[in-house]
């Protein structure tokens, strides 16, 4: 009881911390709104949906940001903790990823908008992904503190090419693209061993395992914008994708009763790119199973996202965000 009585007198100013982390909420509510965007593009499905849900996803995201940059200015020593945080640090590229997905929800609407988002986002990320790795690098990491949050920084560089195609030229998008597929091979192998060989997550970072869908389903993606020939490797990457999205489904026990945090919602990103990555399959295909098992991976994305948001809002509530850890 006295314990419980501290830890709540802790934060009288919860804005010290608001943690990074919190971007991954506009990394999933932005991918729900490109899955509506799409569907209305593709599947004929009523286009008020994603441009409302797209709204509200900026809306979150200018929050966010004027809420972290009070922070930078008035708590600079915690977010330098986060930056050495050997886990924290990989969620400052959901900063940059969140960027570059406004970008994408506002092509072909508001052009100029998406392409100053596109440069401030992919500028802001290849600086995320060099800082990571050489963090990686300069420290002595140890293996429990690998997990799926490593793919962040990578994840990211395969999203450039979707939101830059015709604002710069492809050498640059293959840039980024070569740095996403090379770190993600060579992180899955280092996450792979982590998992097999040595100690389970920690229940809070159980969810960062649909992570593990994120890089083929976004890579596939990144692929075809920037081939636009839906060839053998092409294959592999959507294959992959669906492949992880059944594994994560299959183990659903291990996120059963786990208690609420924040890492909720890398639920939800994930299971975004691969309903994408789906869409996309149905439209240059036209395989009817393509489009029926859009439709299922949309209502199942949609009701994540709903379930994790009604947690968030509800502990935000109870003043149990934003608290010492």
């Amino acid at each position: 009881m006295k314990n419980k009585e501290s830890i709540k007198s802790i934060p009288s100013n919860r804005l010290q911390f608001f943690p990074v982390m919190m971007f991954a909420i506009i990394m999933g509510l932005t991918g729900l709104s490109l899955v509506f965007k799409k569907l209305s593009e593709v599947l004929y499905f009523p286009s008020i949906i994603g441009t409302l849900l797209g709204l509200f996803s900026t809306i979150v995201f200018l929050v966010i940001v004027f809420t972290y940059l009070s922070k930078l200015l008035k708590h600079k020593e915690e977010v330098k903790k986060e930056m050495i945080h050997p886990i924290r640090v990989n969620f400052f590229a959901a900063i940059s990823i969140s960027t570059l997905l406004l970008s994408i929800f506002y092509r072909h609407t508001l052009d100029d908008l998406s392409q100053i988002l596109f440069i401030l986002g992919a500028s802001l990320h290849i600086f995320f992904t060099f800082y990571t790795i050489k963090f990686w690098i300069n420290n002595n990491l140890e293996i429990q503190h690998s997990n799926p949050a490593w793919f962040i920084p990578i994840v990211g560089n395969l999203i450039v090419p979707i939101a830059g195609k015709g604002f710069v030229d492809d050498a640059i998008l293959y840039f980024y693209f070569s740095i996403g597929i090379f770190f993600w091979i060579i992180l899955f192998s280092i996450i792979l061993n982590r998992i097999i060989f040595h100690k389970q997550f920690a229940p809070k970072f159980m969810p960062t395992l649909f992570i593990l869908i994120a890089p083929p389903a976004i890579g596939f993606l990144s692929y075809m914008k920037l081939s636009m020939n839906l060839d053998f490797f092409a294959h592999i990457l959507y294959s992959l994708g669906l492949f992880f999205t059944i594994l994560v489904f299959i183990m659903y026990k291990n996120y059963m009763n786990i208690k609420f945090f924040i890492s909720w919602w890398a639920f939800t990103f994930p299971m975004a790119s691969i309903t994408l990555a789906t869409i996309l399959m149905y439209e240059l295909t036209s395989y009817w199973f393509y489009g029926l098992f859009s439709y299922i991976l949309m209502i199942i994305t949609t009701v994540i996202v709903y379930l994790v948001a009604r947690e968030t809002v509800a502990h935000m509530a109870k003043k149990e965000i934003c608290i010492m850890e």
